[in-house]
């Protein structure tokens, strides 16, 4: 069967390559000129900028992806395990550093915060696999049809139960851990899922589980370097791939996808479209004569974030680790602004990666490169980014030169709410959809388009949704659909 897959992002080249695998004959149409959709790539005056995610978990996904096209993950994607993963630093001048495996942080948690901790993070692992396991195959690597496929089978949701998944995250985190410091490491992962540590449930512990235990890594060349090496993978098995081109139309009938077309006019013929964007977008663009689901309209979008890359003079402070989370002093009050209110966080966290860390080639040499995220309330908060911009990105430079890194700035580039919506995000954030539960698993907006027979859709505001591992099983998913559909 014949499928065009419209955007080479994660999703989609995970689609590619899982129906390529398939034996299907895959055209990928990219509007940019390289792949990776929002996991893209800068490249200005010897600085390679990831423009994207930075943070890789969960390879055996990855591995898995490169395998449905016939291939190796180590053929195209050189991977180093972080050690730290992470270096947590606080207000009162103290850092842990969380490190890779579970004998190594124990270690850690001991010799900052006391054998008692220590004790209760072996306990908390253990807590944290038996979630995942049952997690993974029953409601997360899985398509839904209806709400009530959730009680099928009946024994992962009774286990679910059992374990306390649906307990506030916050609660569960807490019963384990007195300082304040690893509650804080150990829950701050439901803001990829655009919740509040006190509001997500403790099924969204299974992101920590990514970090925490299967460990971060690294890809040679940055986090494009996956893209590009899906996309190699996915065109080596015989997929084809057109970059620089849009879809303009897609041709549909009753009896299903007819053929879509580009937009320098050429008409590609297919059986069955993967439609890899923010699903709003994807329906007023691609689909306008098709009323989007009522959750993409009415639902709750996760917050956005201010990004500021910058190729820097200077040397990074000595104990600087590749990912450096510095928290701030406020919490929950830094929650409560940014989430209910639609606030700036009044003491803000950030994340400050450092890639030339892991590979100097990424910047000129005695350079070095910074990606600092910011979490910033989206489009529907209460901060216009037409003229706050500016002050903002200088507040954040600001707090970057007091955590000690070098702001002698060669080149820059700054994204913020307004910038990530022109690039075709709703609502202005590259997080799609918030992961409350009632936008999750058979609430999410369904990767099927049922009123248009061949219409597929994948990326993380579907199933199953936001973060790199669970992009590249949407792709899986969407191809699963498809295989479905051939038949």
């Amino acid at each position: 069967m014949k499928v065009v897959v419209v955007g080479a992002g994660l999703g989609g080249l995970s689609a590619a390559c899982h129906l390529v695998g398939a034996g299907h004959e895959v055209s990928v149409v990219e509007r940019s000129s390289v792949p990776g959709g929002r996991a893209g790539l800068i490249e200005r005056d010897g600085y390679h900028f990831d423009t994207g995610p930075t943070v890789l978990t969960m390879t055996g996904i990855l591995g898995a992806t490169f395998n449905a096209a016939g291939s190796e993950l180590c053929d195209y994607v050189e991977l180093t395990t972080l050690d730290p993963a992470y270096r947590a630093c606080f207000p009162d001048g103290s850092e842990i550093r969380c490190r890779s495996g579970v004998d190594a942080m124990r270690n850690e948690i001991a010799s900052v915060c006391g054998e008692t901790e220590a004790v209760a993070f072996e306990k908390f692992c253990k807590w944290l696999g038996d979630l995942y396991r049952i997690e993974q195959a029953n409601f997360i690597d899985r398509n839904f049809d209806s709400p009530a496929d959730l009680m099928t089978p009946l024994k992962p949701v009774i286990e679910l139960v059992r374990l306390g998944g649906l307990r506030k995250l916050s609660s569960v985190v807490d019963s384990y851990f007195k300082d304040d410091r690893l509650r804080r490491i150990f829950s701050f992962q439901a803001m990829y899922a655009g919740l509040s540590p006190f509001e997500a449930l403790a099924i969204y512990a299974v992101i920590t589980y990514m970090d925490s235990v299967e460990g971060v890594y690294f890809p040679a060349g940055g986090m494009h370097a996956v893209s590009r090496g899906l996309a190699m993978a996915a065109e080596k098995a015989g997929a084809g791939f057109t970059y620089d081109t849009s879809v303009k139309h897609i041709t549909r009938s009753n009896n299903g996808v007819q053929s879509v077309e580009l937009d320098n006019g050429e008409r590609i013929a297919t059986d069955a479209v993967v439609l890899n964007g923010d699903l709003p977008v994807v329906y007023r663009e691609l689909l306008p004569d098709l009323e989007p689901p009522r959750v993409t309209k009415r639902g709750k979008y996760s917050p956005s974030c201010l990004v500021w890359l910058a190729g820097v003079k200077g040397r990074i402070p000595p104990r600087t680790a590749h990912h450096n989370i510095h928290f701030g002093g406020q919490w929950r009050e830094a929650f409560d602004a940014l989430l209910r209110d639609g606030r700036p966080m009044p003491d803000p966290s950030i994340l400050v990666t450092v890639p030339t860390h892991s590979d100097p080639s990424l910047a000129p040499p005695g350079r070095n490169s910074l990606y600092v995220l910011e979490p910033m309330p989206n489009l529907d908060g209460h901060v216009d980014w037409a003229w706050e911009s500016p002050e903002r990105k200088e507040r954040l430079i600001r707090q970057v030169e007091s955590c000690g890194y070098p702001v002698d700035v060669e080149i820059e580039d700054v994204v913020d709410p307004g910038e990530w919506q022109r690039r075709g995000m709703e609502r202005g954030t590259p997080f799609a959809l918030s992961h409350h539960f009632f936008q999750t698993g058979p609430f999410r907006p369904k990767n099927v388009e049922k009123r248009a027979p061949g219409v597929f859709f994948t990326g993380s505001g579907t199933t199953p949704g936001v973060g790199v591992p669970m992009v590249l099983l949407s792709g899986k998913l969407a191809a699963e659909r498809v295989n479905g559909y051939a038949r």
